[in-house]
């Protein structure tokens, strides 16, 4: 080799070696994967979009409830990674996310999502591929059970629309005393259509008598034409389930247009943003159904509402909430199988019974649908108060 020879080669290797330290210690820095012995959870939820709130304080509470497990020592000897997609509120966006979470990600079980629409457009992907999924939130009867035939991975933390909608039902005719009421429905949304129908089969049961009914769609802005509709047959109370973005409009443009009686809603109204929309003027008299509430003594609530805050400055809402237990009941499914295997986690869900979360103890009936408790709140100079509780 001659000496030029030598001089060009040994050029080239410190090239080579200061590309290896460059490309080691500069540049953008990825996060860690996860170890090889994790267990991978997927969450499909709504963290941009119409209902951006929900999904956010739902990642919020399942990674609460992760690092409570994992710091414990994690669930058969393995720590538990999330993965998040985030579906935008929109059914198509909610099935390219799960599609991602189950075969790219190579996720075992899913969480989420937080609508009735998106986790119903979701679920034909996790029962195709045969991963287990809970919904936090997701209330609609069809999620779980379609066409008379229980679906074998869909599983949720919540109670169902039926017995919503009735709470609010009762809560109208029994605590409220009120013998009238409009419904105004967002017509776009599964989740809103169904409490409708709950709602009014349950109030004219009690006695009671629904004199009107409009509807109205998802991104809708102004809605003081059909309000003053409604407001024209004189109800004495006006339920509108829906979430948070059009409840807050209409709450608001209602009290514009002088009505002044009390406005109720279900689970889809709790959100933060619902005040910023409405204003807190607009909000006194009225009240909405609910999985728990951040004011109750329960020890579970009082200790999950200081670490919340804890960890995000901020008090949790009932999203957050049920995500944290929907987590739980996927972590304890996996305890009792002892197995990260999904057919096995499936397995062991659908025997959840007796768990003890924040939202109360779940124990999923045949439907698996949980049988627990409702609450009513309040919606006070601009907070949310626990009213009355409600036994199934």
């Amino acid at each position: 080799m001659s000496k030029k020879t030598s001089v060009y080669w040994a050029l080239a290797l410190t090239v080579l070696m200061l590309a290896s330290v460059v490309a080691g210690c500069g540049g953008d820095k990825k996060p860690a994967p996860a170890a090889a012995t994790d267990i991978k959870i997927g969450a499909n939820w709504e963290l941009t979009g119409g209902q951006a709130t929900f999904g956010q304080s739902s990642v919020n509470g399942a990674k609460l409830a992760l690092k409570e497990v994992n710091a414990a020592g994690g669930v058969i000897g393995k720590k538990i990674t999330l993965v998040v997609a985030d579906n935008k509120s929109e059914p198509s966006e909610s099935t390219n996310a799960i599609t991602k979470l189950i075969t790219q990600d190579k996720v075992v079980a899913v969480l989420g999502a937080v609508t009735s629409s998106n986790t119903l457009a979701a679920s034909p992907v996790a029962h195709a591929n045969k991963i287990p999924f809970v919904s936090n939130t997701a209330t609609n009867p069809k999620v779980t059970v379609e066409d008379g035939k229980v679906k074998p991975f869909a599983f949720r933390a919540c109670f169902i629309d039926p017995f919503q909608g009735t709470v609010m039902a009762n809560f109208a005719s029994k605590s409220m005393k009120v013998k009238t009421a409009a419904i105004y429905v967002d017509q776009s949304s599964d989740y809103a259509k169904g409490l409708a129908q709950f709602f009014e089969e349950g109030f004219v049961k009690a006695g009671g008598k629904v004199v009107s009914k409009e509807a109205y769609l998802q991104k809708d802005k102004d809605f003081k034409s059909t309000l003053t509709k409604i407001k024209a047959a004189n109800p004495e109370t006006i339920f509108v389930p829906g979430y948070y973005e059009e409840v807050g409009l209409i709450v608001k443009q209602a009290r514009e247009l002088g009505y002044n009686g009390p406005m109720i809603g279900g689970d889809g109204w709790d959100s933060p943003k619902l005040v910023e929309i409405a204003g807190k003027d607009a909000l006194k008299n009225t009240f909405f159904s609910n999985h728990y509430a951040a004011d109750d003594k329960d020890p579970a609530v009082v200790k999950f509402v200081a670490d919340y805050k804890k960890e995000y400055n901020q008090t949790p809402d009932a999203l957050a909430a049920l995500a944290f237990d929907a987590t739980m009941m996927i972590v304890d499914a996996i305890k009792r199988a002892n197995s990260a295997e999904p057919q096995k986690i499936r397995d062991a869900l659908e025997q959840t019974k007796g768990l003890k979360v924040v939202s109360g103890v779940i124990t999923l009936d045949a439907n698996h649908n949980p049988v627990k408790s409702a609450v009513v709140i309040e919606v006070k100079d601009g907070q949310l108060v626990f009213k009355e509780k409600v036994n199934p």
